[in-house]
């Protein structure tokens, strides 16, 4: 892992700029973007997010398994969220103030051992168990992660959380692939081939590690950038516009990830390994969309990404639950590149807003993003089960209208230029 670009990215993170005045710009230009470390650290996030959509995929399977309702199927999800949501806003501020470097493969040591749980659950309980292990894992890996991202950048934050963003949707549209290629014909205990996965991404992961360990940011060094120009009070508030976006951007995806099989199923009557492919479909869209947002964002400003993103993709939200088989799968296509642009924007935005607190920024908005999407699957799920799977879709076709709120962030860019 460690190269001559990466000793001469770690020379130029640790070179300290005259005056905070001209803080960024200096830095910006001495620092080198690290790809080798955002590579891998892409690469163990494809796995990571590889083994978590692999077991949405296999919902199908389990419901008839362990004959659980939509309900008992959201509760899964709920768990497996919920454990993430609450633990990553802690793990990242507890390794804002003391940087653990080794703590990423101890947390993929965690999503092994609920994978290979989960491939041997004799009961709904068990899986329960599984999935909040799984979760265990997802709260140390993704701000530990986000920050590896952050510290390899190279002051090009959207293209490092981009590319860092990238590797865990192309895991997510892969899980569905490989659940209706190898999960779905030879049954619950093939889940443990799976188990390598997370063993190859636990050697990456110490490499990167070692990285880690050598790198300034570990000393605590703080950005001299942020929101200097803004008061706390409006801080917390476009902090408070930013979770709902995210609200409405993973409670929208929750009917996608956890439901569309089902969906497809009873509107177009297709066999669920053809459902599959079509969720396959979607996810790999949200890959391509994720690629876009950040460098986008880089260019032209955080908040022009985010208004595209999430209020733009609601016209086509809106027209998929009256779609037929064909326009359905162009329209989540189109859905899936939209609306995926948002996050690594909404992210290194709200991380400007407060500086110097990267693990905790990307724990909390990680965290609320499994959460919203926990709740969303739990309650989603509930109005299934009282109504219908159509239904739900029409409901949840209005939430990007919530996207008008950007309107309410501040320019944190150009107020920062200015100063």
């Amino acid at each position: 892992m460690e190269t001559s670009l990466d000793k001469s990215a770690l020379a130029g993170a640790s070179a300290s700029p005259a005056s905070p005045a001209t803080a960024a710009q200096p830095a910006a230009k001495v620092q080198r973007t690290v790809y080798s470390v955002l590579g891998a650290i892409s690469f163990s996030h494809l796995l990571n997010d590889m083994i978590q959509s692999l077991i949405l995929a296999i919902y199908p399977m389990l419901k008839d398994n362990f004959s659980l309702s939509f309900g008992q199927i959201g509760l899964i999800t709920l768990t497996y969220q919920i454990t993430a949501s609450l633990l990553q806003p802690l793990v990242g501020s507890y390794t804002d103030k003391h940087p653990k470097p080794y703590s990423l493969p101890v947390g993929m040591g965690f999503t092994l051992a609920g994978l290979l749980l989960m491939s041997v659950a004799p009961s709904f309980g068990v899986l329960l168990v599984a999935a909040a292990l799984v979760g265990c894992g997802s709260s140390v890996f993704h701000p530990e992660s986000s920050r590896v991202a952050r510290m390899a950048s190279g002051g090009r934050h959207g293209l490092a959380q981009s590319l860092f963003q990238v590797g865990g949707n192309a895991g997510s549209s892969l899980g569905p692939l490989l659940a209706a290629l190898i999960v779905i014909p030879h049954g619950q205990r093939s889940i443990a081939w799976f188990s390598v996965a997370a063993l190859v991404a636990i050697v990456v992961l110490t490499q990167i590690g070692r990285w880690y360990k050598q790198h300034p940011a570990v000393k605590k060094a703080r950005s001299q950038a942020g929101h200097a120009t803004l008061s706390s009070r409006q801080v917390m508030f476009a902090m408070g516009v930013l979770m709902l976006l995210v609200f409405s951007k993973y409670f929208y995806l929750a009917s996608i990830n956890s439901y569309f099989t089902f969906y497809l199923i009873d509107k177009f009557h297709l066999p669920v390994q053809a459902a599959q492919v079509h969720l396959f479909v979607f996810l790999a869209a949200v890959a391509a969309g994720t690629v876009i947002g950040g460098p986008i964002g880089d260019r032209i400003g955080r908040k022009y990404v985010i208004w595209v993103s999430i209020l733009g993709v609601a016209p086509f939200t809106l027209l998929l639950p009256y779609a037929n088989l064909f326009w359905t799968g162009v329209l989540t296509v189109i859905i899936g590149i939209v609306l995926a642009s948002a996050f690594s924007a909404i992210l290194v935005y709200a991380q400007e807003l407060i500086p110097g607190k990267v693990g905790m920024i990307a724990g909390l908005f990680f965290g609320l993003a499994f959460g919203m999407g926990g709740i969303g699957a739990a309650v989603l799920g509930q109005l299934a089960d009282a109504t219908s799977i159509a239904y739900v879709y029409k409901v949840c076709s209005f939430l990007p209208l919530i996207g008008l709120l950007t309107v309410f962030l501040p320019d944190v860019e150009g107020k920062r230029a200015k100063a």
